[in-house]
């Protein structure tokens, strides 16, 4: 019976609209909370590892520094923030068999997944369906990360197989989220200013277990960079690099013919965008990654780079890997207007609703853009940035970030209204390692 219903809702789910019809509220507000500033507040610290605590009250976000090879910088996230981990991994895993199984049932589901997903579910149990996935992603997939998930393991006690299904997510549920890439002309500095807002899934435990998470790779593993995430999670979908580079991503629900087809087979992109922030010294670098990978699903990518003041989205799938600049933005209709200076998606690759509300806010404030008017002026109006938000300060080393209203807190329900935290990157990207 489960499977009937199952085939049932997926022919249902053929027939869905070509874009997506959403749109922000009209009588959306500016965001008056000040930025939070300051120095980190040092917690604790072990071998290979540091803890401190960026922000104050309900806004303080754990800032947990790691050092060395694949397996020890795991093994110090995992021993640093042991119970987080745990909880982070077990309520997410429970939150997945919970939203499979009310899907199954007909219920509906906060997290969309796709439609083979679903039937091998069906067919096979969730275990099973996720090992799958594992399987045919892992010959494209760098084997530090498995070498990261077996120190996180052994120091939490959780199953190293566990933490790998719970990675795969990313490829089996798209948010809808929001970005843009603006310099030159558009900036109040010239500078390059990126947006990575992620609208995805607020009422399960990710907004219980935020983190920033900086990377101190050995010499010859890439160099520093910071992952914007949740504690226990090791893929990247936001953060900066310390050769001033910076991601964005948005999962693209209605796209149109240009994008081809999707492919099950190949590298999952979060891992895809971390190999980009500790690997890439330059946008170009990141391209050619991006051109050559085994690419999976549908997605609009975003790269910037301040030591060139430059940024590009990226149409992304299994058949195409294509560049945007300001002058040949995609695409092209009434509701998304080329902006001078500016590359730009609002919820998705076929959305007016939010797109065209982003684009008149850019446009209102082109060539006054920086981080205090995005924050401010920009994301709460547009209301793009649900869950979390990083703000780029690519030229001036900077980073802002949000977080939804977690379960105990109090204060807006969405990262786009509450408060942000300023972080100078320079500074955690330069911390010096524990003393022995």
């Amino acid at each position: 019976m489960k499977f009937v219903v199952l085939v049932v809702l997926l022919i249902l789910r053929v027939s869905d609209a070509a874009e997506c019809h959403g749109k922000p509220d009209p009588n959306a507000k500016p965001n008056a909370n000040p930025i939070q500033t300051g120095t980190p507040q040092f917690v604790k610290s072990l071998k290979n590892g540091k803890l401190y605590t960026a922000g104050s009250g309900e806004e303080a976000i754990p800032i947990v520094h790691v050092w060395g090879t694949p397996y020890e910088m795991g093994h110090a996230h995992g021993s640093l923030m042991v119970n987080e981990a745990r909880g982070l991994i077990n309520d997410v895993w429970s939150y997945m068999e919970s939203q499979v199984e009310q899907f199954i049932n007909g219920s509906n589901t906060n997290l969309q997944f796709p439609d083979w997903f679903l039937k091998d579910v069906a067919d096979m149990g969730l275990d099973a369906a996720l090992d799958i996935e594992i399987a045919i992603t892992a010959k494209y997939s760098g084997d530090y990360f498995n070498e990261e998930i077996k120190g996180m393991a052994e120091a939490t006690g959780l199953e190293e197989i566990k933490i790998k299904r719970i990675h795969m997510l990313g490829e089996l549920t798209k948010g809808q989220c929001s970005m843009f890439g603006a310099n030159k002309t558009a900036t109040a500095t010239g500078g390059t200013l990126q947006l990575r807002a992620l609208d995805w899934d607020v009422d399960g435990p990710f907004k219980n277990y935020p983190q920033v998470t900086i990377y101190h790779p050995n010499k010859g593993n890439g160099h520093t960079f910071a992952n914007v995430g949740w504690t226990g999670w090791i893929g990247s979908i936001t953060g900066m690099s310390s050769v001033q580079m910076a991601i964005s991503e948005i999962g693209v629900s209605f796209p149109d013919d240009t994008f081809g087809h999707e492919s099950r087979f190949g590298v999952p992109f979060t891992y895809l965008l971390r190999d980009i922030l500790q690997f890439d010294n330059t946008l170009t670098d990141s391209m050619t990654r991006m051109t050559n990978a085994h690419r999976t699903c549908n997605l609009i990518l975003g790269v910037g780079d301040g030591k060139m003041d430059s940024f590009r989205g990226v149409e992304y799938s299994a058949s195409v890997a294509n560049y945007f600049t300001p002058e040949n933005l995609q695409p092209t209709v009434d509701w998304h207007p080329r902006i001078p200076g500016i590359v730009y998606w609002g919820m998705d690759w076929l959305c007016p609703g939010y797109s065209s509300v982003l684009a008149k806010q850019l446009d209102n404030y082109h060539g006054q853009l920086t981080p205090d008017v995005t924050i401010h002026d920009i994301l709460p109006v547009v209301q793009s940035g649900d869950l979390h938000i990083a703000v780029y300060d690519l030229q001036n080393e900077l980073m802002y970030v949000s977080n939804a209203r977690a379960d105990k807190e109090t204060g807006p329900d969405m990262a786009y209204d509450r408060p942000f935290v300023e972080l100078d990157m320079k500074t955690l990207f330069n911390e010096a390692p524990p003393t022995p």
